[in-house]
């Protein structure tokens, strides 16, 4: 039997309390009964004293009896595990309640996920977004949906608290295949920039006048725009998004031209790139100290010492 529902404020849960899902999880608080749950319970235990969300023994806990569960943590594998591992989320969701993932997963798993649900009558929509740790904190991020329609306008409420853009991408999955691409095209930006940068400063051409010129010509990005000057001319790489994570979506992207019988040479020599350079700085570096493996090679180095 469906549950009876309040419009007024919504019962939600919240799974994974990161960079990303901890701001996103504080704007959904202001509008709804929170639970949360987290790996780290000391991080749950911490976001529940601060705002007077209920700390959950486990996802199952937090999903008990709620309109809509969220989660966001780094694979879709993750969020597999969450719902239909142990103590997993998925039993407790009544018929007639959603999931709302901000994974940046991919495709295929978002696609199984959302069939297995909808036999139990739980609706679901991969809702990934972008705009970095800031643009969460400030509740203005991207939102790249995949789903049905009426499943979307369900949602967008909650959305709404979190978002500054809300895109509807296609069926379950195709908000997914978006964002992987997005980041395969940050990833291209940040490489690309590095090789052609080093080159130049070999050649004696300071970074700082290339970017100069660089960004008021046509080969500008917002990788030359603002990560270059922001974290790679003053050697600051601050530590704000995982290359592990970038490796990961690369390899999405990487993948969904493959499934789709796209040739990618540029996706493919990317994504090999920048697992070699994951292999190279470990699980905890930044995306952006991807540049640190070009100056090794090049010998050369952006900004200050080569670190």
């Amino acid at each position: 039997m469906t549950a009876t529902r309040s419009p007024q404020r919504p019962r939600a849960a919240f799974i994974g309390l990161g960079a990303i899902g901890a701001p996103i999880a504080h704007h959904v608080a202001q509008n709804t009964t929170l639970a949360v749950w987290n790996r780290t319970r000391s991080v749950a235990a911490e976001f529940a004293a601060e705002t007077g969300a209920r700390d959950a023994e486990s996802p199952g806990s937090a999903a008990a009896g709620v309109d809509f569960l969220l989660t966001c943590l780094p694979t879709s594998a993750q969020v597999e595990e969450v719902l239909f591992g142990v103590n997993g989320a998925a039993p407790s969701l009544e018929s007639g309640a959603m999931v709302i993932d901000c994974t940046s997963g991919d495709p295929a798993t978002s696609r199984k996920i959302a069939a297995r649900l909808a036999r139990s009558g739980v609706a679901f929509i991969d809702a990934p977004v972008s705009g970095g740790v800031s643009g969460a904190v400030a509740g203005k991020l991207t939102v790249m949906v995949g789903g049905d329609a009426g499943a979307l306008e369900r949602a967008r409420p909650i959305l709404e608290r979190f978002a500054g853009k809300i895109v509807h991408c296609g069926a379950v999955g195709t908000g997914d295949a978006v964002k992987a691409v997005n980041n395969a095209l940050l990833a291209v930006h940040v490489w690309s920039t590095a090789e052609g940068l080093s080159a130049l400063s070999k050649l004696g051409v300071d970074p700082a006048v290339a970017l100069d010129v660089i960004n008021s010509s046509s080969g500008r990005s917002n990788t030359s725009i603002n990560l270059f000057p922001e974290r790679v001319l003053n050697r600051s790489f601050p530590r704000t998004f995982r290359l592990a994570l970038l490796d990961k979506d690369v390899g999405i992207a990487a993948g969904i031209a493959r499934e789709t019988g796209t040739p990618a040479p540029l996706l493919d020599e990317t994504s090999r790139l920048f697992a070699e350079a994951r292999r190279e700085l470990g699980e905890e570096a930044d995306h952006i100290e991807a540049v640190k493996v070009v100056e090794r090679r090049a010998g050369t180095t952006i900004g200050g010492r080569i670190q």
